[in-house]
């Protein structure tokens, strides 16, 4: 495989912007194919089946017509219901998800109580439990779904994203850094963390939110440097790919990813 080739990412909406901004941060130099499977969202509000049966049938159209060299599976909800089938079914092709980071969280929390916002959709999957068993004892972690956050995010609905984010931060509890209170946020969804400004209004100073970008991309360089894949001349180019309307998309990357796409 050739190490000019792009790595494709596909979310399904405008959240996996969130894990291509801190992937061309850490490799600038690659090229990237984004699909947005706008036609096709919200994803978490889906069942596994459907979920899968899109992520199989857009990792096969980033495979056959731009012939990545590396896919992120940048969609909590998709990593959770599709990634181990897309890593069974291209095993030549090294492959990258997500998933809410609760280790991390579980090691900043000072009271230990630990708020995860995230679709219902990746809260009731099995990798979502596999992995809430795993650091099970080491916080109390208050699962909260936000339906229809990551629909308000897509589009750019400001006045009903802060609705959202004030609802469910009082539906999670009291956020602060008194014994008790939460202190740590972490977001389980890829369009979340664009609302950032908004929730650390919302829960207010001294509470930490925690995203999965930066080790997502982290992740992306290790297995692209052990394949032997890295792209040292590249120009950083980003492809963008969608289901939906393709100006909604453009306007997204404008606004999210800041500077000259390539």
């Amino acid at each position: 495989m050739e190490s000019g080739k792009p790595i494709g990412v596909f979310d399904s909406g405008v959240g996996g912007l969130s894990i291509l901004r801190a992937l061309r941060r850490e490799l600038p130099q690659e090229e990237f194919v984004y699909f947005s499977d706008a036609g096709h969202a919200p994803y978490g509000e889906r069942d596994d089946a459907f979920v899968a049966e899109r992520s199989r049938a857009i990792a096969l159209r980033l495979i056959d017509e731009h012939r990545i060299k590396a896919l992120v599976v940048a969609c909590n909800t998709a990593t959770a219901a599709a990634v181990h089938l897309l890593r069974a079914e291209h095993a030549h092709l090294p492959s990258i998800g997500v998933e809410p980071a609760l280790k991390p969280a579980a090691g900043m929390t000072r009271t230990a109580r630990v708020a995860v916002f995230a679709t219902r959709g990746t809260l009731a999957s099995a990798k979502f439990r596999a992995l809430h068993d795993s650091v099970r004892g080491q916080a109390d972690f208050v699962l909260q779904p936000c339906d229809g956050l990551a629909a308000a995010i897509e589009n750019d609905n400001q006045e009903e994203v802060r609705r959202l984010c004030r609802l469910y931060a009082r539906a999670a509890g009291e956020f602060g850094s008194a014994p008790g209170q939460i202190d740590t946020l972490v977001l389980g969804c890829t369009h979340y963390p664009f609302a950032i400004p908004v929730l650390a209004e919302v829960v207010g100073p001294g509470v930490g939110i925690v995203e999965t970008g930066e080790p997502v991309a982290r992740q992306a360089r290790r297995l692209l440097e052990v394949n032997g894949l890295l792209n040292r001349a590249g120009r950083g180019q980003v492809t963008l790919l969608t289901s939906g309307p393709q100006q909604a998309l453009r306007q997204a990357a404008q606004r999210w990813l800041g500077g000259s796409l390539g």
